[in-house]
């Protein structure tokens, strides 16, 4: 519907309605008890104006507005022209029925727009509304916007966290469900990044400031979903242009009814054939379209928003929904992106005292390898004194240990010292650090990458779906990307590949016009690739800014799976909004033929267009219901 709906509140909402029902109600009873005389209609036509004005005054204000405008064709003019002439023919119940049920069914209209907002309004709400900086050795309550990149803010438990920042020297939970959708709690240690809008349970923090306000991930958030109901999918645009030449055309088939009879009917009689125009101009109204297509994918927003995926706009559910390609980049999306250390083999055989060397040196290193290594042995290390240590970049540590060079690196380290090393380590796609005391080998510790927990089952859903290509293009070396995808089952993995090489391989799949793509990544070096293909998927809770700025839709899980959910949601809504459309138009056409040819009454009438709208909205609203 073109025009603003207003704010309704309170039982007032129904009071016009109940109103113009029990005066109609009444009117029904009461007619058969007068006799036919000029009394009786006069009372009849004062009763039926009683009850047509609750309900019918808005309509014919909205359609007087228009006019002045200049906007003659429109469905409240085609309402409004339709109910008048009805009562100039002595037809007054089915006059106020039909602004009756045409407010009930914009009463319904409000109630599902107000559902399908609910999931918004929740993430609206979560914007914080102060912070507590410190300042001159005390804590000052201050808006968030006030707040700058570098200041701390300290954040008691049960408070919103109102701006992204690193949290310092503490750990604690935080529901992260206002975010990302995800009830269970998140577990943040000291130096990690803690997101505007997560809620702190465990302890007071202090929160160095990184972002303004304006530049937070909320405040990109919120823009993003107070802005994706204003781009418009083609199939809504095309019902809307449809319907700005679809009513004036209407307009002036009703009035040929009532007028060209004149010329070709022996018997005519005008009240008849008014009649039956009037049926004409109600059926026609185009309401069930022009309020059910755009409530649809108002629909499918909301639910996409309810399971943490963000679209920038109703066109994104239209693409997404025809995507047969994706193409995914794998650390951070396919893979945690963290290192973590996989296998322990010791020469000695004591696994412990390996990876005991190994943290010690490795703690003079901020390489995430080192970090990786000295996160998994935690306090193992304890005692080991590692002293003279040197970085040789490439290659890795070297240092002294109980008076005896060590070196922890790669092959080329053990090659430039001429350390013989196990052969076997050569064929290990993962990254693996060697070590060497006294100049002898060793052992070695494996390294990589884990994937994500859903991400077979991500590629699994995506199949079910009907993707038939699923791609991996990846940095990364290319024996660690082929494995990963034989293990996941993905179609093909492009490995060793820097962004103008991704964008060079998205570009030869859109050649082929058949292709539908959708790209998914997580680094700024992803931007490129998600603003060429079709649908850019960004990872929003670890994703960068960059590539959530590009990006079409944003998953704030991060989890692999929810591609599918989305592709699943964006399908679902389509096929919904051609229910709609179909239903509107198949009964539509069946009862304006009735009505042509004098077999379908008011009432019918009433049912094409206001019935079928209330029951596409009752249809639309089922995207919320539905679990995906």
């Amino acid at each position: 519907m073109e025009h603003a709906h207003k704010q309704r509140r309170g039982w007032l909402v129904y009071l016009p309605a109940s109103i113009s029902f029990l005066f109609l109600l009444a009117g029904l009873s009461f007619d058969h008890l007068f006799s036919d005389s000029f009394f009786k209609e006069y009372v009849r036509l004062v009763w039926y104006i009683f009850a047509y004005l609750p309900v019918g005054f808005p309509v014919l204000r909205e359609s007087m507005e228009f006019i002045l405008q200049k906007d003659f064709f429109n469905e409240f003019t085609l309402m409004s022209i339709a109910t008048l002439g009805a009562f100039a023919i002595g037809e007054y119940p089915e006059a106020v029925a039909v602004m009756l049920f045409y407010y009930v069914g914009e009463l319904f209209q409000d109630a599902a727009v107000n559902k399908a907002q609910k999931n918004i309004k929740a993430l609206l709400d979560i914007r914080p509304d102060s912070a507590s900086v410190f300042r001159e050795g005390e804590y000052f309550t201050v808006f968030p916007d006030q707040v700058n990149i570098g200041e701390r803010i300290r954040v008691k438990p049960g408070e919103r966290v109102p701006l992204d920042g690193k949290l310092l020297k503490s750990q604690s939970s935080f529901n992260t469900s206002a975010l990302t959708g995800e009830s269970k709690p998140k577990h943040l240690r000291d130096g990690e990044t803690v997101l505007a809008g997560m809620v702190n349970l465990d302890q007071v923090i202090d929160i160095e400031v990184g972002k303004t306000y304006s530049d937070s991930s909320l405040a990109k958030i919120l823009d993003m979903v107070q802005h994706a109901s204003a781009r418009k999918a083609k199939t809504e645009l095309l019902i809307r242009r449809f319907a700005r030449i679809y009513t004036p055309l209407v307009f002036f088939l009703a009035l040929s009814l009532t007028l060209i009879p004149w010329f070709i009917v022996e018997d005519y009689v005008f009240s008849d054939w008014l009649y039956r125009s009037l049926i004409f101009l109600v059926i026609s109204c185009p309401c069930a379209l022009v309020i059910s297509v755009p409530l649809g994918y108002f629909s499918g927003i909301g639910a996409a928003s309810k399971n943490g995926i963000l679209f920038k706009g109703a066109n994104y559910l239209d693409s997404i929904a025809r995507v047969n390609t994706v193409v995914m980049d794998k650390t951070g999306t396919l893979t945690r992106g963290v290192f973590k250390v996989q296998e322990v083999h010791a020469v000695s055989g004591n696994d412990e005292e390996l990876l005991g060397w190994a943290a010690a040196i490795e703690s003079f290193s901020n390489h995430p390898i080192a970090k990786a290594i000295t996160k998994y042995t935690g306090m193992s290390n304890l005692g080991i004194v590692v002293e003279q240590v040197k970085e040789i970049p490439g290659h890795g540590l070297t240092g002294e240990l109980n008076g005896k060079k060590i070196l922890v690196g790669n092959t080329k380290l053990m090659k430039k010292f001429s350390v013989a090393y196990n052969p076997v380590i050569d064929e290990i796609v993962e990254t693996n650090v060697i070590l060497a005391y006294d100049n002898r080998y060793a052992g070695y510790i494996t390294i990589a990458d884990e994937e994500k927990e859903d991400a077979a089952e991500a590629i699994y859903m995506m199949k079910q779906l009907g993707i038939r290509n699923t791609v991996i293009l990846s940095g990364d070396k290319s024996a660690i990307t082929e494995k990963l995808a034989k293990k996941l089952g993905i179609t093909a993995a492009y490995g060793d590949l820097l962004p103008d090489e991704k964008v060079r391989y998205l570009e030869e799949l859109k050649l082929d016009k058949k292709n539908c793509v959708a790209f998914v990544g997580d680094g700024i070096n992803d931007a490129p690739s998600l603003a060429l293909c079709d649908v850019g998927i960004a990872m929003g809770g670890m994703g960068s800014d960059a590539a959530i700025e590009v990006a079409d839709v944003v998953l704030q899980t991060d989890q692999p799976s929810k591609i599918a959910t989305a592709i699943r949601i964006a399908k679902y809504t389509k096929h919904i909004v051609m229910q709609n459309i179909i239903m509107a138009i198949s009964v539509k056409l069946l009862v304006l033929l009735l009505g042509v040819f004098g077999f379908a009454t008011m009432w019918a009438a009433v049912f094409a267009d206001v019935g079928v709208a209330l029951l596409a909205i009752l249809n639309s609203v089922r995207i919320l219901g539905k679990r995906f």
